[in-house]
């Protein structure tokens, strides 16, 4: 598979949704079994809020663990979704007194619920690797599905892959095509060649040689270095026997 993933470590990062942009603009349904932790109304992203923010990072990375962490708990009780995030990020660091995993979750679950995007494709990638707590490939991909819905690349691939395989959520093509096809259009690479390959073989959808040699193509522009081989006997077999 050619599917891209985000390292674990990269949910240990603080993160800044002032610069990084990273609060989603929607969220998928939540299972019943699966809901998180109701969070308070968002707090409004002013300029000051962004200042203190950037600041209680800045503190973190200077090693003023204590005074980042009391900024962020005042900005969590608050709503900042970016602040629970970054709660989550020092407990499992052990950065925190008394450092434990409940309570990351219970932060993460915040952020998640705030539309904090690296949040919810966070808790999918804890609870597939089982680096944190026991794998559960079901609620992993319930997350990474909220984050695909939210906008997430890594998370489109990963609910897509998810489907593809029937890892976790049932085999189904139609969907695996569908979240491939966003995150192709979204410039992922691996799941540009994934979507080619698929309308090649007519998985999910029809077959379409010559979508599938246009995705192939921009796989190809793009590095990928399977993609020129299959771009051109496509071209070969597209000639020798154009679709009516």
């Amino acid at each position: 598979m050619h599917a891209t993933r985000l390292a674990t470590t990269a949910a240990l990062r603080l993160a800044l949704i002032a610069v990084l942009g990273l609060i989603g603009t929607s969220s998928a349904a939540q299972t019943d079994t699966d809901r998180p932790a109701t969070a308070s109304a968002a707090m409004p992203l002013t300029p000051a809020l962004q200042r203190q923010l950037a600041q209680a990072v800045n503190d973190h990375e200077q090693g003023r663990l204590r005074k980042a962490r009391l900024a962020f708990e005042r900005l969590a009780r608050g709503g900042l979704a970016a602040a629970h995030y970054n709660l989550a990020v020092m407990d499992l660091n052990h950065e925190l007194p008394g450092a434990r995993l409940d309570r990351a979750v219970r932060h993460l679950e915040q952020a998640a619920a705030g539309g904090f995007v690296t949040a919810q494709y966070a808790l999918g990638e804890l609870y597939e690797s089982g680096r944190y707590t026991r794998p559960d490939l079901p609620r992993a991909m319930n997350w990474y599905r909220q984050a695909a819905a939210s906008g997430s690349v890594d998370g489109q691939v990963a609910i897509g892959t998810g489907y593809y395989l029937g890892r976790g959520v049932p085999h189904d093509a139609a969907q695996a095509l569908h979240w491939y096809r966003e995150a192709a259009k979204a410039g992922d690479v691996g799941a540009q060649y994934l979507l080619a390959s698929m309308y090649e073989k007519g998985e999910g959808i029809e077959i379409d040689l010559r979508l599938a040699h246009y995705w192939y193509d921009i796989a190809a522009r793009n590095g990928d270095v399977a993609a020129p081989g299959k771009r051109d006997e496509l071209a070969r077999r597209i000639a020798a026997d154009p679709p009516p």
